[in-house]
């Protein structure tokens, strides 16, 4: 067996009911849409069973022809299915996908700058990196190296496309096509432009 699923089992042990009770009794956020049992389950599942199954927890029937709804999916099945490839446990994996869920919120809902929502992450990670998961195992529910690997990926999956993000939810598609400008240079000529054979020296034409 390997060291990734040992530790999986080690912090599984405990079990809690409802999403909000585990937020409020270990100090750290956990993803409210589906419940740690769910999250559990949909470890196991391939990247297709994810992507159909996250389809409906979020209720993006309309992913195929809207491009947000295209997005947010694939927001969350990436941070999902980085998570399931670090080897995280259910509460590791619901944790992620709670703060993949609150940075993008306070872009989309309470449009924060990037250094207000950078604040807010380091406030979750702060929390995770020091409570533990139950009153049995003194580990905290992210240890360093996994934490620092979670930095990364947010980094490079939200906070280096902020700008991107930003415009996508927070500005009307009617604005976005509306306050485009383009600089057409149209080619102009005075007269009629002459056959090639009368446009150039005759010497020139019949060689």
């Amino acid at each position: 067996m390997s060291e990734g699923a040992t530790r999986r089992e080690k912090k599984e042990q405990p079990k809690v009911k409802g999403t909000t009770l585990q937020k409020e009794e270990a100090g750290f956020l956990q993803w409210e849409a589906a419940p740690q049992q769910h999250v559990h389950a949909l470890l196991a599942s391939t990247k297709d069973e994810l992507q159909f199954e996250m389809t409906e927890i979020l209720g993006l029937k309309n992913h195929l022809v809207c491009m947000k709804e295209a997005v947010l999916l694939d927001y969350y099945v990436c941070g999902f299915w980085w998570a399931a490839e670090a080897n995280f446990t259910s509460i590791q994996t619901s944790f992620t996908m709670a703060v993949l869920h609150m940075l993008l919120d306070n872009i989309r809902e309470k449009q924060m700058s990037f250094m207000q929502n950078l604040r807010e992450f380091a406030v979750a990670l702060g929390a995770a990196s020091q409570c533990r998961t139950s009153e049995e195992d003194t580990t905290p529910l992210l240890d360093e190296e996994e934490a620092t690997a979670l930095i990364s990926y947010i980094r490079n999956s939200l906070f280096q496309k902020y700008r991107l993000y930003e415009l996508l939810f927070t500005t009307s598609r009617e604005e976005l096509l509306t306050s485009t400008e383009r600089t057409i240079e149209v080619f102009g000529c005075q007269g009629a432009l002459l056959p090639l054979e009368e446009g150039i020296p005759t010497h020139l034409y019949s060689q």
